[in-house]
């Protein structure tokens, strides 16, 4: 079976998906070959005996107005739901006790979270000059903030967004607005205070201030909505083999892209090419066109995490679950990167009388211990939940959840790997590469990049891609296959 379709997406995560949002709604005939038997990547929901799993992102915070006019477009923002006004307060782990974060000036300062010297060090921020070569997370926070915020603060947060190494992250890489407020402004003080009026301009939220949200039926909600999109060929159980570039006699470009279906060999044509999946699978599509761009992209580290989902009887917690959750800095040596309450934040993720505890083992800190068997596993982290927050008895559900290769590490040298990628699409014009080793890692990352990749693929086939939804995209003029 073949055709052609004005633009092709390889993988149906939430990046590839938002790509084909924004090219439905400027009216392209899209088709989307996902490799799974569902849509949204990592982004799944599991139901069981009223227990409610994510099997990847457990929740998004409101950065971008995209999420906004994407869910309006599709008809689920009543399904939308904000996390409790608990979710603002999270715990770091320090001397075997949890500490609240500090979330204003007056709570730093008599927080128990530093000692004095390190909130005294911080004192010294505006006064850091700029560096003067790319550096790691790490390097960057010491000499900025010092060596207690670094293992207080940001150690345990890299842990919990990466799940990844501060000492080999690059900051211009991994946190480009943190970098930026030194490189703009001369500080991360002076820029926090001046760049606040640029993000009101762009409608942006800082992160610290960005609502949280998922859904009442979990975050799988949007990735089925968008598949559900009037007119995308959404096109499941189809794993991609090859990525083949044709000219056309008459000249322009165009691509034959080669998958199987259910046993069969079939192909598909298109103008435009987006490569939506992991840098290394990328990397093997691409390798035809360029052997080195290829072995680049399968060094890009994803390390193996590893979900422990336990649910308790409300009865057996040793304290109130009054946040968000709790991160682990490396100096405390446990077992786990940190727990989120989840059943706190959301309703619906217990049953009645139940909490639900979502922790995460491995990451670069630890890779090891996601390897261990699952009643391993299940062991361990009960073990440190006893202790950290005087869990009692055994839990009454469990559910593990493996990533083997879970979250793109942004090392040094990844900026200038995206320069060679930028390079190559415009050699291979009609081919792109997205997902989030690409632009950020967090879901309003992804539908940022998304967007702005759309934007462009449009703009290259002659298509206005801004305004409202297009009459193609409300009456779905392409059938499904």
């Amino acid at each position: 079976m073949s055709g052609r379709m004005d633009a092709i997406i390889v993988g149906g995560g939430i990046s590839g998906l938002t790509v084909a949002f924004f090219l439905r709604r400027a009216g392209l005939a899209v088709s989307v070959l996902e490799a799974g038997d569902s849509p949204g990547g990592t982004m799944k929901t599991v139901a069981e005996g009223g227990w409610l799993v994510e099997t990847g992102p457990n929740s998004a915070l409101e950065t971008t107005p995209l999420f906004g006019e994407m869910f309006e477009g599709l008809g689920i923002t009543g399904e939308r739901l904000y996390a409790d006004a608990a979710a603002g307060r999270r715990y770091i782990l320090r001397d075997a006790k949890l500490h609240p974060l500090p979330m204003s000036p007056a709570a730093f300062i008599v927080s128990s979270l530093w000692s004095a010297g390190g909130k005294l060090r911080l004192m010294k921020e505006p006064f850091v000059g700029r560096a003067a070569e790319e550096e790691t997370v790490a390097q960057f926070v010491r000499r900025r903030l010092g060596p207690e915020f670094l293992d207080y603060a940001i150690n345990p947060f890299v842990a919990g967004v990466y799940a990844g190494d501060p000492s080999s992250l690059s900051v211009r890489a991994a946190f480009p607005k943190l970098y930026a407020l030194e490189e703009r402004y001369g500080g991360l003080i002076r820029g926090m205070v001046q760049g606040a009026g640029e993000r009101r301009k762009r409608a942006e939220k800082a992160k610290d201030r960005a609502r949280m949200f998922s859904f009442r039926n979990g975050m799988q909600i949007f990735p089925d909505a968008l598949a559900r999109l009037p007119g995308l060929d959404m096109r499941l159980g189809s794993a991609v083999t090859s990525v083949e570039r044709k000219e056309p006699p008459e000249g322009g470009r165009g691509f034959v892209v080669r998958y199987r279906r259910g046993g069969r060999e079939e192909s598909l044509e298109a103008s435009a090419v987006v490569l939506a999946v992991p840098a290394y699978a990328a990397g093997e599509l691409i390798r035809p066109f360029s052997a080195p761009l290829a072995e680049a992209l399968g060094r890009i580290f994803y390390p193996p995490v590893t979900e422990v989902f336990l649910g308790f009887p409300s009865a057996s917690m040793g304290r109130p679950l009054d946040g968000f959750g709790f991160l682990v800095p490396e100096r405390e040596k446990r077992n786990i990167l940190g727990t989120i309450w989840t059943s706190a934040l959301f309703p619906g993720r217990a049953p009645e009388g139940h909490v639900a505890l979502t922790t995460f083992v491995g990451g670069s800190r630890q890779p090891s211990l996601a390897e261990r068997d699952d009643g391993e596993l299940a062991r361990m982290v009960s073990a440190e939940l006893r202790t950290l927050m005087g869990v009692r008895g055994d839990p009454v559900y469990a559910k593990i959840v493996r990533w083997q290769k879970a979250i793109p590490q942004y090392t040094l040298g990844h900026l200038a790997l995206m320069a060679e990628l930028g390079e190559f699409e415009s050699c291979m014009r009609g081919l792109y590469l997205g997902g989030n080793y690409r632009g950020g890692i967090a879901v309003g990352d992804c539908l940022t990049a998304g967007e702005s990749l759309a934007r462009r693929i449009a703009g290259e086939n002659g298509v206005p891609s801004a305004g409202p939804l297009s009459a193609s995209l409300r009456e779905g003029d392409h059938s499904q296959a």
